[in-house]
């Protein structure tokens, strides 16, 4: 069986990719920070506990042996790494320079897939965002995984490491307790009136996580690996006022439940749309529309919030 090494496999999106390489038939090896009764030991042929960095990780790379490594590990919000930007240094710039430096020694040949995000590129200049736009990011995290980008194509270009960068736009689905889908559908279930920030104008470009994965396998099978960067986004546009009229109606809600308080915070962008036009060429295409993906999340929330 081929060996896929998947860290941050107790993360959010680490869970879908181990469970589409396991139904795949790989071999699946997880790194995960939870203990083992909350890692999808179901989808994994190996779970170890570890906290990245960390001076074990290296002997565990030899005796694993991965063809392919999937680095979902690190920290993925943007107010932390405002509050707190030393810890989002470590969690992303640490974990992955730890992560390259044990492949090069240990597992020279294989190929890793970095998980970075849209946040490198901020404000955009122009809409869709092609992988040629200038990186301009707003926060400490956009920052952070612009210098993971520049780590993974130094380890390809002076070590060899075959390495591909994913920006990744705004994930979400069943799983996700964090940004704007979850804090909506939070709201609205708990508060008479669910008072968002922004101004509702504001968008995003929002990928289901399991096409999310899809994308990621499709790398490992089609890509280069020569430190490009691909895009992992829908391609579509969508306000946060569309989205929160979207997800109340999933809840049987009125669209006046919903207000915005016109204050944007800081780090976060005005409007997003990617270009995937990239990741189409390798044959992706993008199956779950928002409409689908937030009927099932909106209840999938309902049942974690409400109970029923």
């Amino acid at each position: 069986m081929k060996t896929i090494l998947v860290t941050g496999v107790t993360g959010f999106i680490g869970r879908h990719v181990a469970r589409l390489f396991n139904d795949l038939g790989w071999s699946v090896v997880g790194l995960g920070t939870s203990t083992p009764e909350n890692a999808p030991l179901s989808s994994l042929n190996q779970y170890h506990k570890l906290v990245l960095p960390s001076p074990k990780l290296e002997d565990l790379v030899k005796e694993v042996s991965p063809l392919v490594c999937i680095h979902c590990a690190g920290r993925a919000s943007v107010p932390l790494s405002l509050n707190q930007p030393y810890a989002d240094f470590n969690a992303n710039v640490g974990s992955t320079f730890n992560l390259l430096n044990a492949l090069r020694l240990s597992a020279p040949k294989c190929r890793l897939v970095y998980l970075s995000s849209a946040a490198v590129y901020g404000n955009p200049q122009n809409l869709p965002i092609t992988e040629t736009h200038i990186l301009a990011p707003i926060s400490p995290y956009g920052f952070h995984k612009s210098i993971c980008e520049q780590l993974c194509k130094e380890y390809y270009e002076i070590y060899g490491l075959p390495t591909v960068s994913t920006r990744i736009f705004s994930a979400y689905g069943p799983g996700i307790r964090r940004q704007v889908v979850w804090d909506i559908c939070n709201k609205i279930l708990t508060q008479p009136i669910a008072s968002l920030q922004g101004t509702g104008l504001e968008s995003r470009d929002f990928i289901h996580v399991q096409d999310i994965a899809r994308a990621i396998y499709l790398l490992v099978e089609n890509a280069p690996f020569e430190a490009e960067t691909y895009n992992i986004s829908s391609g579509q546009e969508t306000t946060i006022k569309s989205l929160a009229y979207l997800i109340a109606s999933n809840l049987n809600k009125a669209p006046n439940c919903i207000e915005f308080d016109g204050n944007i915070p800081a780090g976060n962008p005005a409007n997003w749309r990617g270009d995937n036009s990239c990741l189409m060429k390798l044959g992706f295409t993008p199956k779950i529309s928002l409409e689908q993906g937030i009927s099932v999340y909106s209840q999938w929330c309902r049942a974690e919030i409400v109970g029923w």
